[in-house]
């Protein structure tokens, strides 16, 4: 079976099917453009919504969006079908005051061209099609994948499998592997959020900019998650000697897990030897 034997069951005519596979070129949206398909639909489909002169005259065309993942090389997950419902051309200007496209710039989307005066921005309508298999279906994708969108037509796409679990949402890294920046934190696949409600630790935040580390703990009912959403939602987290920096150029990574019934004075003597061994408060941004 290929994914146009589904087209046909559902009465719709592959000729009308525009086929994308999308794996951005910037390498942290790409990395979390699955967790947008996942559980930010209005993000990830904001992302599909305006395109480069080649594929916009394609979906000028078509009636349907196919979109898929690109999630390994030579296949794709299958995100939704989408009806075109209408098409305007907006002003850079216009592009770049939609708050879907800030928070998707914050993410690495490098965003409006520069040699673009405007661009058409499609309204596209998600339908009820296989929607219970979004995540888990996934194609072969024919052919080299530098041509990221085909005419259903003129392809066939193979049907790969069908997952028990939803294949945007990638396995937890190990705690010592995990770097994340503060867009990625407020977009987090709910596995990891799960995971980070449960560990607790000391962490370190690196700012990219003035090259300068702050570490804290994270104990307690607030966990690792409830700390670092802290950061997600004011910028600072509550910690004067962040106020006056752009958590934009924020890096959080955990230095030390800790037992979940440690107790929290001895949380906070770990801290300090992290905060000592670092030399964070004399060339950091630890004021304590």
């Amino acid at each position: 079976m290929n994914f146009n034997d589904l087209l046909c069951k559902a009465n719709v005519t592959p000729s009308d099917v525009l086929v994308f596979r999308h794996r951005p070129k910037e390498p942290q949206l790409r990395r979390v453009l699955p967790w947008l398909a996942g559980a930010k639909p209005e993000l990830y489909n904001a992302f599909q919504r305006s395109q480069g002169p080649a594929a916009e005259a394609a979906m000028l065309k078509a009636k349907y969006i196919a979109s898929f993942v690109g999630t390994d090389t030579g296949k794709a997950v299958f995100v939704g079908l989408y009806k075109k419902e209408s098409w305007r051309s907006i002003t850079r200007e216009e592009f770049l005051a939609i708050p879907e496209n800030q928070a998707l710039i914050e993410l690495g989307m490098e965003g409006f061209d520069d040699d673009w005066e405007s661009t058409i921005w499609f309204e596209l309508v998600p339908m009820d099609f296989y929607h219970e298999w979004a995540g888990r279906l996934q194609i072969d994708w024919p052919g080299g994948e530098r041509s990221w969108w085909r005419w259903a037509e003129r392809n066939t796409f193979k049907i790969n499998c069908i997952s028990s679990d939803s294949l945007f949402e990638p396995g937890m890294p190990a705690w010592d592997e995990l770097c994340l920046s503060i867009a990625e934190l407020r977009n987090l696949p709910q596995r990891w959020r799960d995971t980070l409600t449960q560990w607790r630790g000391i962490y370190m935040i690196f700012d990219a900019s003035e090259k300068k580390g702050y570490v804290g703990s994270a104990y307690g009912a607030e966990n690792l998650l409830g700390r670092w959403l802290s950061y997600a939602a004011t910028g600072h987290g509550g910690n004067k000697e962040l106020k006056d920096l752009s958590p934009a150029n924020f890096l959080f990574t955990i230095l030390q897990r800790v037992s979940p019934d440690m107790d929290a004075n001895d949380v906070i003597r770990l801290e300090g030897t992290w905060k000592q061994r670092l030399h964070t408060r004399e060339f950091g941004l630890n004021r304590n």
